[in-house]
């Protein structure tokens, strides 16, 4: 599909861009490459998954995998994360169960899913093969609290933690240490089978020990750091979960322990991937393309100041000022304009607390990101973006994400909106859903985290 003119659609052509990005993470077109062979001596293979792209991603297995070949297993993903089975598929049985689970916060399904999971690993031997698929949102996903602790315990934590501000990285360091099933515990209970992970990057640096907490792979964070951080953010712990950390009888598999020896990791799909995909598009529409960073993280708020200061500095520039091919690496701060800047990353929300009678607010980091956005450019002409989730789903809402233009500001005062008032009760859903602002695509089927795009004409 040729993409809509900037100039003429630019709300159109940023939606476009997303669209490749997303479309490039899709594991329909990712996975074919990375499928390990069928097990020989009368193995078995078996797949287990969790994720907001579970679903998509054992589609993409079963539609590459021998018909007259053994497969079985089972995936859990995020409620109405399921996409259609695709053509290839039709009429055939599936093979491998997707059930469907709560996220952000675990719940009784996810619960039960990730105990089917642990137990579908029972018996195996040397001769089996098994395919873990794992994407972002395993977390809560596959949450199986470690003995001792009582899952509603598990689940006040995990959304403390959300409303921390801490980073993922910090948020997931918890999650391993309170689990049965993360934190390579998982990669422990199918020893000795041969262990293959695809996985798809949600996360700053794609680091597969922290997308979905890494249930495949070793943990090198330790009992004490995870204790340190529930500190650091005064989250309440039961005592004897506290007197299990200090101890250390929670730790978990560190990568010189034998059980991950053989154990092969596949990213088949990344943040950066898709962001060249966009610029690559940008570039072909005539416009200088700049890639930040696929790896972003600071507040929201305050990165949408940021790049509202990157795209200051492209307006005062032009396409006489400097080289065209200048910046397109991304490894210069010299913006040329017409130009899109792009980045991704995962960025954090600090709920703020709310004065009595105060709604609480709607939102997400990308929603939040917007308006921080939106603030500091002061409705500055030639600059329109878009900033959403790849998944499809930005916090909890049923957006993506949302629009800026040169004209959100004055559109959201005549409504009598002050963005200070909706920044400060985090409530950016609040704030775009009465301008016709938010992007709405529904779930993606798959998850490399932001995406951001500031269009400069």
């Amino acid at each position: 599909m040729t993409a809509p003119n900037p100039a003429q659609y630019p709300r159109e052509f940023l939606a476009h861009l997303f669209q490749t990005a997303v479309k490039r993470a899709l594991p329909l077109h990712n996975t074919a490459a990375y499928l390990p062979p069928p097990p020989a001596n009368g193995g078995r293979t078996i797949v287990l998954g969790a994720g907001k792209a579970g679903a998509a991603m054992a589609q993409a297995v079963e539609s590459h995998w021998p018909d007259d070949v053994p497969l079985s297993g089972l995936v859990v993903t995020r409620y109405h994360h399921t996409p259609a089975r695709p053509a290839e598929l039709y009429g055939k049985p599936a093979r491998i169960e997707i059930v469907e689970a709560s996220h952000p916060v675990p719940d009784a399904a996810g619960l039960h899913a990730a105990q089917r999971i642990l137990d579908l690993t029972q018996g195996l031997t040397e001769n089996d093969v098994m395919l873990c698929l794992i994407s972002g949102g395993g977390s809560a996903l596959l949450s199986l609290p470690v003995d001792g602790l009582d899952f509603a315990d598990k689940q006040r934590i995990n959304q403390a933690l959300l409303n921390s501000g801490a980073p993922i990285s910090e948020m997931n360091c918890v999650r391993k240490h309170l689990s049965r099933i993360k934190g390579g515990r998982l990669a422990a209970a199918c020893f000795p089978a041969k262990l293959v992970t695809l996985t798809i990057s949600d996360v700053p640096g794609d680091d597969p020990s922290i997308i979905a907490s890494g249930p495949t792979v070793p943990d090198d964070t330790t009992c004490a750091q995870a204790l340190a951080i529930l500190k650091r953010y005064k989250i309440d712990i039961p005592a004897f979960i506290e007197a299990q950390l200090t101890s250390g009888a929670l730790e978990t598999p560190k990568s010189n322990d034998p059980i991950f020896k053989g154990h092969i990791v596949h990213m088949t799909a990344t943040p950066q991937q898709s962001l060249e995909a966009a610029a690559q598009v940008a570039r072909d529409a005539g416009l200088r393309a700049y890639i930040l960073s696929d790896d972003m993280e600071g507040e929201s708020r305050e990165v949408g100041t940021v790049h509202a200061a990157l795209a200051r500095t492209a307006v005062k520039s032009t396409s006489k000022s400097g080289d065209a091919k200048s910046g397109d690496s991304g490894q210069t701060q010299t913006f040329v304009r017409p130009c899109v800047i792009l980045s991704g990353g995962e960025t954090t929300v600090t709920v703020r607390p709310r004065a009595p009678g105060v709604a609480k607010g709607r939102g997400g980091r990308a929603g939040e990101f917007c308006l921080g956005l939106a603030q500091a450019l002061h409705g500055l002409d030639n600059v329109y973006a878009l900033a959403a989730d790849t998944d499809g789903i930005d916090g909890v809402q049923d957006n993506a994400g949302a629009y800026v233009d040169p004209t959100t500001l004055e559109r959201a005062e005549a409504l009598g909106m002050k963005i200070h008032d909706y920044l400060d009760r985090n409530d950016a859903y609040g704030y775009f859903e009465p301008l016709g602002d938010l992007v709405i695509t529904g779930p993606t089927f798959t998850n490399v985290n932001d995406f951001r795009a500031i269009l400069i004409l």
